[in-house]
């Protein structure tokens, strides 16, 4: 019967999925970002987390339309931290992830939280949702303290419940009110191979490059959603911002 329910649900989101490459373009004149008009820029999505809230609304800076997220004060996680949700566009053996992003002048850093990346699979595999081969993977980036980063991934041999981390190298450091751009690379593993890869650029320097990724057991799913999620955390209020602060999105693409 879960083998059934799973593939409804990835039935459902095929069906209803855009098609690569995909520029995410918004629409409508700077101000709040409403529920009609994210889902008109959103197709597909089976749900949503930060926008009904009222945290996330559209700013224009040198002639384009930020995607910015305001995180609310003392919170964690999509629902009241941040947003999320995941956008469908059809299985893909690779797909390439690109947005240019920047951080507010006082960004709160904290222990850490979550940047867009890529995923798969009939599951949101995430917040602590092991990947198993066939319920799919995530691929995410993280800020950590003061500004240090990695990949964020989940993935068939993860270490536990919760995603590895593939970490930038040790000097790396996000800068605030800096634009800079980001590009994450997924190709599928061969059944029965650790052979699948992910690769992370920023401002064109590669900073993770894994080879040996083991992304699925089954070949009925691949690369088919862009996970747009930012928040802060971790699981408790040890990781929530002390102060208001934000971070923007634009240009955002996905290319085979």
């Amino acid at each position: 019967m879960r083998a059934l329910l799973l593939l409804a649900l990835l039935s459902l989101q095929t069906s209803q999925a855009a098609e690569l490459p995909l520029t995410i373009t918004l629409g409508g004149q700077p101000g709040p970002y409403s529920i009609p008009r994210w889902k008109s820029d959103w197709p597909g999505c089976q749900f949503e987390g930060g926008i009904a809230q009222g945290r996330v609304e559209v700013v224009q800076s040198n002639a384009l339309k930020w995607l910015r997220v305001n995180f609310a004060v003392g919170k964690i996680g999509p629902e009241q931290g941040g947003a999320g949700w995941r956008m469908p566009f059809g299985k893909h053996e690779e797909a390439v992830l690109s947005y240019t992003m920047r951080f507010s002048k006082d960004f709160d850093f904290v222990k850490g939280g979550k940047l867009p990346g890529l995923c798969g699979g009939p599951e949101n595999v995430s917040g602590g949702r092991r990947a198993t081969g066939t319920n799919g993977f995530s691929a995410r980036l993280m800020w950590r303290k003061e500004g240090r980063g990695e990949a964020y991934v989940y993935h068939k041999n993860q270490k536990g419940d919760y995603g590895d981390s593939f970490a930038f190298p040790s000097d790396f450091r996000f800068p605030t009110e800096v634009p800079i751009l980001v590009r994450i690379s997924v190709t599928m593993n061969t059944m029965g191979k650790r052979d699948g890869t992910l690769s992370v650029w920023i401002d064109g320097k590669r900073l993770v490059k894994k080879t040996d990724m083991e992304w699925r057991t089954v070949d009925s799913f691949g690369v088919d959603g862009l996970y747009f999620e930012t928040f802060h955390g971790g699981g408790d209020s040890s990781w929530a911002p002390t102060h208001a602060c934000w971070a923007e999105f634009t240009e955002m693409k996905v290319v085979p």
